[in-house]
């Protein structure tokens, strides 16, 4: 199949292999020990030598790892745990090279003894920025604390200027005098000493020294349960920001909803925000000041939404730009995702699976895709698909999808395409691999998000969401 090409290098600020390992709270999510495996997938035309070029923290000399060619279209992973030349205990960055373009997803998986089933999942990066965002940051708030790590993706060393921003109080900042090219620095909210107050509920501007260009990924795990979940940060902002998933009381049980964090990027001016949901509701307009943030809950008294409620979201901004993190609480579910600026007419997902014969044993995952026309037009009936591969690239099924109006959403997973998505991304040999492409008419404006869910049992089920990754 034909698609647009996409970078031929991807960068990750990533937690990679044992994570935190003397983190001071050794129990629940956070303080878990979390190993890496990157899923990544070949978006170009022709088969992909790969590279990967791992730092440990702080230190800009790589560990080069070659990886078998991959074939166009073709998904697969790499366990970072499993790479002998990395040690017993690893927590670094990675940039993976290719001479054609990829797209990848970080699965971050906890240790069997922390209880914790739900995977982390957060995006590679095809770039960095001088100014990169953390819309939320906390410490010991809602039972939950932040670990984080930014990277250096320039060609030189540079400082980073860390502006730790409360709903309420003054600012604290943390100077990075020289982090190497290549090399992450991670910051635990937890034992981060200048943040002296037992708790912090904020955001964080990151600011690298002159030519310099950094990324960031972001992990907040339950303090006192299991519930954990990535996101990244960003150095795109927008006066609106769209949202694919909006949530209140959703499911069987009526208990899984959506929160926003939103984060004025200005430094010096104040934001109107208000979020419009897909059925009409509103919320706000709400004054955020200049760097801080604000949370607008699905199933506050101010949006109104009815219970059962399922739908989009776009949140607009007066006065300075935004960004925002969507996450998904209740039912089991504790999920993030980086709202959207815009969307783009092919959208890749390297990690999609689906189960039939496995998902009441748990041992195998179910990926649920919501896709959200931000466009300004609509679109018709039969012009959006979604091409599902499998792990050596082959169509395994297409699913056409019906009439998307304007900011509205609708979903697919592979149960769409028949029988042939029964058991999607496993294999009889035990291994698993698969993706999928999103594509719309030209120039249209689609943004992705996938949940990637596991039953564990007793009517529970966990859950993480990951972006679709734009193929340019």
């Amino acid at each position: 199949m034909k698609i647009k090409f996409a970078s031929l290098f991807l960068v990750f600020a990533i937690l990679l292999s044992f994570i935190f390992t003397a983190s001071p709270v050794q129990a629940a999510a956070y303080g878990a020990k979390f190993t890496t495996s990157v899923t990544y997938q070949n978006v170009g035309e022709a088969e992909a030598t790969v590279v990967i070029n791992f730092y440990p923290q702080g230190d800009g000399t790589p560990i080069t790892i070659d990886r078998p060619v991959l074939p166009a279209g073709a998904s697969t992973s790499i366990y970072v745990g499993g790479i002998s030349q990395l040690g017993t205990s690893f927590t670094g960055s990675a940039i993976m090279s290719s001479d054609v373009p990829l797209v990848a997803t970080m699965v971050q998986i906890a240790d069997a003894a922390s209880g914790v089933k739900n995977r982390p999942l957060s995006n590679g990066f095809s770039e960095g920025a001088n100014y990169v965002l953390i819309p939320t940051v906390l410490k010991n708030t809602f039972n939950t604390t932040s670990q984080f790590s930014v990277m250096n993706v320039g060609t030189a060393a540079t400082s980073v200027e860390l502006k730790f921003v409360p709903v309420s109080g003054s600012p604290v900042t943390v100077n990075v005098a020289s982090l190497p090219a290549g090399a992450a620095q991670y910051f635990d909210m937890g034992t981060l000493p200048e943040i002296t107050t037992p708790s912090f509920n904020g955001s964080v501007q990151l600011t690298a020294g002159a030519g310099g260009s950094i990324v960031a990924t972001s992990m907040e795990m339950s303090t006192t349960g299991i519930e954990a979940y990535a996101f990244e940060g960003t150095g795109s902002d927008a006066a609106t920001i769209y949202m694919p998933s909006a949530l209140c009381k959703f499911g069987p049980l009526a208990n899984t909803n959506t929160a926003y964090a939103v984060q004025n990027t200005s430094t010096t001016t104040a934001a109107e925000v208000t979020v419009t949901y897909s059925n009409g509701h509103t919320h706000g307009p709400v004054t955020i000041p200049a760097g801080a943030k604000a949370s607008f809950d699905g199933c506050a008294a101010a949006a109104a939404n009815p219970v059962g409620f399922s739908g989009s979201a776009k949140i607009e901004a007066t006065g300075a730009n935004i960004v925002a993190v969507g996450k998904v609480y209740g039912g089991g579910v504790s999920s993030a995702f980086l709202g959207f600026t815009g969307g783009a007419d092919t959208i890749a997902l390297p990690y999609v699976r689906w189960t039939e014969a496995h998902w009441n044993d748990g041992t195998r995952q179910r990926a649920y895709i919501a896709i959200q026309n931000v466009g300004s037009a609509d679109l018709a009936a039969g012009d959006v698909t979604v091409t599902y591969l499998d792990k050596f690239g082959n169509v395994v099924g297409v699913h056409t999808l019906g009439a998307i109006a304007a900011g509205a959403k609708t979903n697919s997973n592979a149960s769409a395409i028949g029988a042939a998505g029964a058991e999607f991304g496993a294999y009889a040999d035990g291994s698993f691999g698969g993706g999928a492409i999103v594509a719309g008419p030209a120039g249209s404006q689609l943004a992705v998000v996938v949940r990637i869910s596991t039953n564990i049992g007793g009517g529970n089920i966990v859950g993480e969401d990951y972006n679709g990754i734009p193929v340019q």
